[in-house]
């Protein structure tokens, strides 16, 4: 075989030995099962295992409540939030950590060139002359073990996370501006019960300051008028606290400052309609959680690490060449001149013998790493399970809780319109019109803040989905294509 033969069949004997790839390929965790073999919720329908889909935080879930304020406020928080800048960043440097990893496999080509003019003395000869060089040179690292492709992997499954995690922001800061805005009309609701109610108790006090002149009302049903209608007063006066701090909260969300956001009250508008949870949630739901696919992934990510380790255990093959130009004079043609080209090839084999055991702690620290992260994806479905089932079992017991309240509300309303009446004609004492009056107030705006329990449960079960419960088309064609595989593998002998 010829000397330059010699690297060739190098080369081509790398290429060959390329197809290798040291440590464990990526085997999916096994996600938690219920107690009897089967992924299910307790508050609703049968569930089967999680197979994590890719997240669409693009479906407009947020319809459902049929409010289209809503709508544009949640379009300005995708396109300006701050927080969703921050991880669309974050997705783009995890894509060029991928670009970078790749560049492994490509051979590195670096070139030189350089020329000087000196004088010399030479046996007392005086000279002064050109000098020039110039150079190209390669080099190239076979993957042999797989240890480039290991990285690239892991960079690719670190990659894949970061942009469930760009979904899981999406998905927070949707939830956030619905979430906010329903409280938001809550409270609209119940500054409007208080304007009421202050009204009432202002009529109140003019009646019973008539009787107290009139000798039939005693100065401590005057007191107690006063009394009353002050504390109303200051409770109205916490709720519109409440309601700035609320409207602070979306301006910050929809990238704005508090300034220069507003949203005007509507205390005569319907609350948005609650949408209903249909009674058997399809299985691919849970599935396209963006923490859940963001968990999966960084397991993956975590096995490829182990192959990366386990390669230093293997020699690396580097592969060269050279080639340029040395010589003096002036002019292009001095620089082609052939007496002056040299060129080189060469191979050069290289491995640690001895580390102290440093190779062997990196692949240790590579395993427990593979199980912490297996450990954490599998408490995010667990975490996943919970929530879905806190929030199923939340709307079901509120709508109870709702139905009864409304109740008490209706008979509160009778039971001050009575002692309003009773009092007027003289039969009643003004601490049975105050004591119906606490009642009607407290059981009315008991009612209004469990509607916005409601809400709020109804937004968190919509993100403890992944994003409502209408399947995408992508997450029902992947979740079926992943169903098809996994069934081909079984039957296979």
């Amino acid at each position: 075989m010829s000397r330059v033969g010699k690297p060739v069949a190098a080369a081509v004997f790398a290429a060959c030995l390329a197809g290798c790839a040291v440590g464990p390929d990526y085997v999916r965790p096994e996600a938690p099962q219920g107690v009897d073999g089967q992924a299910a919720f307790a508050e609703d329908g049968a569930w089967r295992a999680a197979m994590p889909a890719q997240p669409d935080p693009s479906q407009p879930w947020w319809a459902a409540y049929g409010d289209a304020r809503l709508d544009a406020l949640v379009a300005q928080a995708v396109a300006a939030n701050q927080t969703l800048a921050q991880a669309e960043a974050q997705y783009r440097q995890a894509q060029a950590l991928v670009q970078g990893a790749s560049a492994a496999f490509y051979p590195t080509v670096g070139a030189s060139a350089g020329g000087s003019r000196a004088r010399t003395v030479s046996s007392g000869v005086s000279k002064l002359g050109d000098s020039h060089a110039w150079s190209l040179s390669a080099s190239w690292e076979p993957d042999l073990w797989g240890g480039v492709r290991r990285s690239v992997e892991a960079a690719q499954a670190s990659a894949d996370a970061s942009g469930a995690d760009l979904a899981a922001a999406q998905l927070a800061v949707q939830a956030g501006v619905v979430n906010g805005y329903l409280q938001l009309r809550v409270l609209d609701r119940q500054q409007a019960l208080y304007e009421r109610t202050i009204a009432a108790y202002r009529e109140s006090l003019r009646l019973t300051q008539a009787q107290h002149r009139a000798g039939v009302a005693t100065g401590a049903d005057v007191a107690l008028a006063e009394s009353t209608l002050a504390t109303a007063e200051a409770q109205a006066v916490d709720l519109g606290l409440s309601r700035r701090q609320l409207a602070h909260a979306l301006a910050v969300l929809v990238g704005r400052t508090p300034a220069g956001f507003s949203l005007p009250p509507e205390p005569q508008a319907d609350l948005p309609a609650l949408p209903g949870v249909p009674p058997a949630l399809p299985s691919q739901l849970l599935e396209r959680r963006p923490d859940i696919a963001a968990a999966e992934r960084r397991v993956a990510a975590a096995n490829a690490q182990i192959g990366v380790a386990q390669a230093a255990y293997f020699p690396n093959l580097t592969l060269s060449a050279s080639g340029g130009n040395t010589g003096a004079g002036l002019g292009l043609a001095s620089w082609a001149a052939a007496p002056g080209k040299v060129w080189a090839l060469g191979a050069a084999l290289a491995g640690t013998l001895f580390d102290g055991g440093a190779r062997s702690a990196n692949v240790e620290r590579a395993r427990a790493a593979f199980d912490g992260t297996a450990a954490a994806y599998r408490q995010t479905v667990l975490a996943g399970f919970q929530e879905v089932e806190d929030n199923l079992a939340a709307l079901r017991d509120l709508r109870q809780e709702l139905q009864a309240q409304q109740r008490a509300v209706t008979a509160s309303g009778q039971a001050e319109r009575v002692a309003l009446s009773q009092y007027r004609a003289g039969t009643a004492t003004y601490l049975g019109v105050i004591t119906a009056q606490a009642l009607s107030l407290n059981s009315q705006r008991a009612a209004l803040q469990l509607q916005g329990r409601e809400f709020a449960a109804s937004v968190a079960l919509v993100k403890a989905l992944g994003g409502g419960w209408q399947a995408h088309p992508q997450a029902d064609a992947q979740a079926k294509a992943q169903a098809q595989a996994a069934a081909g593998k079984e039957v296979q002998p």
